[in-house]
């Protein structure tokens, strides 16, 4: 999706030359083409991710539009308190585009994982948050979003290859792209895990069961409406996310049942804990993690097993 981005991003540029752009020493081989188009507007401010939303609210408040870019722990959780104070609580125009979220950065361990970013951003008024599937919605979002007013998160991944199926890269403020209808089970996904919820969906047709896929790409404000309309249709839902199990759209969706007061049993599929010490490809950690298609399926199957009467 980064690719997507920074392209999107470059030409978004050339239309508007308050559109800036910012790194803490990151983004080598995927920043290039804005830094080449337009060096004047491009700043490394080197590994000083607070200095740097510091530096981008300065920006925002003399009329530019400022991205910072940087991994997504590095990009949220280092500079969270400067992100409150600044943007957030003046409600200006910053844009926070973390990349890597979930366990993409799988063998740089911990300190590199994206499992709460959704979590804290959500929490904060007035932020924008918004968490593409692929890197054909990436485009479609930031398009829809650049020019928003006050603060917006962009969680982003690595991949600009996966693509889910019948997304076809749409995207609309505050809705649900549903890409299947079923009655059997709802499965609501966010992010670019989305491929293997998708993948999970076409198997569980496979054997019979009929299921509705929808894609959750924008979590604050969030869809409600939507939301509670397709939950309110279905005895079961699987929310998927390469995110803590809580703080993401599994407790948003557990929040949207709540209020509604909806007849529809939820399971969360994301990382409860890590596991000490344990590394490895993002594939790997999926799987250990219950986010692999095959996990998916199976925690699905025992799912209506739970709910037939």
């Amino acid at each position: 999706m980064r690719k997507a981005f920074v392209e999107t991003l470059t030409e978004l540029a050339a239309r508007d030359p308050r559109i800036l752009l910012l790194t803490a020493d990151l983004g080598y081989l995927a920043l290039e083409p804005f830094a080449e188009a337009y060096p004047g507007r491009f700043f490394n401010v080197g590994v000083a991710e607070q200095n740097m939303v510091g530096l981008a609210t300065g920006l925002a408040e003399a009329g530019f539009i400022p991205f910072v870019y940087s991994i997504n722990p590095f990009a949220v959780l280092r500079p969270y308190e400067f992100i409150r104070n600044g943007p957030i609580q003046h409600r200006l125009p910053v844009r926070i585009v973390g990349v890597g979220g979930g366990l993409e950065y799988g063998t740089n361990g911990l300190s590199h994982y994206g499992l709460e970013d959704v979590a804290v951003m959500r929490v904060q008024p007035g932020i924008t948050v918004i968490a593409p599937a692929d890197a054909g919605q990436t485009r479609s979002a930031v398009a829809a979003s650049w020019n928003l007013p006050g603060p917006v998160y962009y969680r982003i991944g690595k991949d600009d290859k996966a693509i889910v199926p019948g997304l076809e890269g749409r995207f609309e403020l505050g809705k649900v792209q549903c890409l299947r209808e079923g009655s059997d089970l709802l499965v609501i996904a966010m992010g670019g895990i989305a491929t293997e919820a998708a993948a999970a969906v076409d198997e569980l047709a496979a054997r019979g069961v009929s299921c509705s896929l929808g894609i959750v790409a924008h979590v604050s404000p969030a869809p409600v409406d939507e939301l509670a309309g397709l939950l309110a249709r279905h005895p079961a839902a699987l929310t998927v996310e390469a995110h803590y199990r809580v703080g993401g759209v599994g407790s948003l969706v557990a929040e949207v049942i709540a209020e509604r007061g909806l007849r529809c049993q939820l399971v969360r599929c994301g990382v409860a804990s890590l596991h000490n010490g344990i590394t490895g490809s993002q594939r790997y950690l999926h799987d250990l993690y219950g986010l692999s298609v095959e996990k998916l399926v199976e925690t699905a199957l025992r799912t209506l097993s739970q709910t037939k009467p």
